[in-house]
């Protein structure tokens, strides 16, 4: 059979994995800032947005470094064990890494890094399985690009383009003279609801947020006197502290997959 003739596409470039390049990236670098900072927090993220948490990097750019990767790398970069840790008591942060989580190192105390954690909350869209946390019904009549949550005087009339998807979602909407009409009022969410993927849509759809990103700090430790104190006021200073089932074994190979998230960006 004769070959083909046919123009081909030719990449020129291969996308090659980064997981043990970024595994071990990672675990130098948390190794690296250890002796450098004298606090290490431990934080936790609700509705993660990584453009928020990116802001919060930023922000904290100027005396602080954030780390937000897999963390069974973080925990063995901290020690895994009293024998293994590179400072004292560095091994107690492990236990506090679970879930969304990641480390700042800073030359913040306590109180300053908490006052600043506690100011930032911003806003932004909720996904598919986020708490509604308030309720949002579309009023009946002509509907609105905010769908009544602010004065009609300072809103202006949902597009006739966006009528289909609207009735594709549920909304017994209809078109009249170009104006996008509701003959009664539709409940998009009650306040407690777990909101699926169409609510979610919705809310978009008329500008409602009501996921709020946060920042909570769990646990930090100090290099003066070697000890780790949680939020609830518990303090350890050696190993007899609660570690879980801690850190097990963490292949340093990368072959386990890339760490999720991003670290401090050098």
């Amino acid at each position: 059979m004769p070959r083909s003739k046919r123009a081909k596409v030719v990449h020129l470039t291969k996308t090659q994995k980064k997981g043990k390049e970024l595994t071990l990236r990672l675990y130098a670098n948390i190794r690296e800032c250890i002796p450098q900072y004298p606090y290490i927090y431990v934080f936790s993220v609700e509705n993660m947005r990584n453009n928020h948490l990116k802001d919060v990097r930023s922000q904290l750019a100027g005396d602080s470094r954030l780390f937000f990767g897999k963390t069974r790398v973080m925990a063995k970069a901290l020690g895994d064990s009293p024998s293994t840790e590179p400072y004292p008591s560095t091994s107690l942060l492990a236990a506090h890494l679970t879930g969304p989580c990641g480390l700042i190192f800073s030359q913040r105390d306590p109180q300053s890094m908490l006052e600043y954690i506690s100011t930032f909350h911003p806003i932004s869209y909720a996904r598919a399985g986020t708490v509604a946390s308030y309720s949002f019904t579309l009023p009946a009549g002509m509907l609105y690009t905010r769908g009544g949550e602010i004065p009609i005087a300072e809103d202006v009339p949902l597009a006739h383009s966006l009528e289909p998807s609207l009735r594709k979602l549920g909304v017994p909407t209809r078109l009249e003279k170009g104006r996008v009409i509701l003959d009664e009022e539709f409940q998009v969410c009650k306040e407690g609801d777990l909101l699926g993927s169409g609510q979610t849509t919705l809310l978009k759809m008329f500008g409602v947020a009501m996921a709020e990103f946060g920042v909570e700090i769990r646990a930090w430790w100090v290099k003066e006197t070697g000890t780790v104190e949680a939020v609830d006021g518990r303090k350890q200073v050696d190993g007899s502290g609660s570690k879980g089932d801690g850190v097990g074994e963490v292949d340093m190979s990368g072959e386990d997959g890339d760490f999720g998230g991003f670290d401090d960006g050098e």
